[in-house]
């Protein structure tokens, strides 16, 4: 067996075994929406009107009302869209929410103050785990559902988020 053959050979069972990354594979009907309810801490991932799938979550340590200002705990509210996915988030996976968009961006410039960024929907480390209401405005579910939404949801997908 030459060398080569046998690092393809080494690198497809370590693949095989588990050594890499893994992802979910999803093959069923396109996410086409996702509906959060803040007050209800739900979040629905949609097809045309039929829901696929529903998830508890948590929000930032502030959560109620429309997020203005960076660092004030809140989470959006009103329509965004899904802008990324990292692979290599500290929480797990994540998914990003395209906030802020530009009315919140002048919002926030009125006023003196950044809009903040870098809103996603995300796994929990161990550490926050059975904790209310612990993000600075993301969406957090367990790491065994943020594998499955991140399998599901792809960029673009618009997300409405109500109080």
């Amino acid at each position: 067996m030459t060398r080569r053959a046998a690092l393809l050979g080494g690198v497809s069972l370590l693949a095989a075994c588990g050594g890499g990354p893994r992802f979910l594979t999803y093959d069923g009907p396109a996410v086409t929406s996702i509906v959060v309810y803040k007050g209800r801490r739900k979040l629905h991932l949609m097809h045309e009107a039929e829901i696929l799938k529903t998830y508890d979550f948590e929000l930032g340590f502030a959560p109620v009302g429309h997020k203005q200002i960076e660092g004030d705990g809140k989470t959006p509210e009103g329509l965004y869209y899904i802008d990324r996915k990292n692979p290599n988030s500290s929480f797990h996976l994540s998914v990003g929410i395209s906030y802020p968009n530009a009315e919140d961006r002048a919002r926030a410039a009125a006023i003196g103050h950044s809009p903040g960024g870098d809103i996603f929907i995300h796994g929990t480390p161990r550490a926050f785990r059975g904790d209310r209401d612990w993000t600075w405005g993301c969406l957090a579910v367990s790491n065994s559902e943020i594998e499955v939404i991140y399998s599901m949801v792809r960029v673009g997908t618009p997300i409405w988020l109500y109080p």
